[in-house]
């Protein structure tokens, strides 16, 4: 049986990430339980439950730290995706990575841009919903 901090966890990933969340948090779970179990209680149960901020202000300030730090493709992708799902706009996102130059550098700031453009031009395809959207 899973904890409070595990649905609570839960539920704000779903909240975030919708089906594609659930897939990720499988794929993690199947190779390092303890890790998956870990994320979701701490990182989403935890962290992200917190009342301070909205799940929009919690993933401003979650893309900037990915940008700045100039690592993980493939979690800034997923937080590109999740900041769209909590009312992001593309060019919202591509003045965040604008300000981020500012601080962390053109080359971190074009890494995260050329991200971003990828998903942008995904989510225009007709046949790709990368944001998992529900009814």
């Amino acid at each position: 049986m899973r904890n409070d901090r595990y649905q609570r966890g839960y539920e704000t990933l779903h909240r975030l990430a919708g089906e594609s969340g659930k897939k990720v948090v499988e794929n993690i779970q199947s190779f390092a339980p303890d890790f998956g179990k870990m994320m979701i209680e701490f990182g989403f149960g935890d962290v992200y439950s917190r009342p301070a901020f909205d799940l929009k202000q919690r993933e401003l300030i979650t893309l900037v730290s990915l940008i700045t730090q100039g690592i993980g493709e493939r979690q800034l992708l997923f937080h590109f995706k999740a900041a769209l799902r909590v009312g992001w706009t593309i060019a919202e996102l591509i003045e965040i990575i604008i300000h981020c130059a500012a601080y962390a550098g053109f080359p971190r700031a074009a890494a995260a841009l050329e991200i971003l453009q990828q998903l942008s031009n995904d989510l225009q395809s007709s046949e790709y919903d990368c944001l998992d959207q529900e009814n």
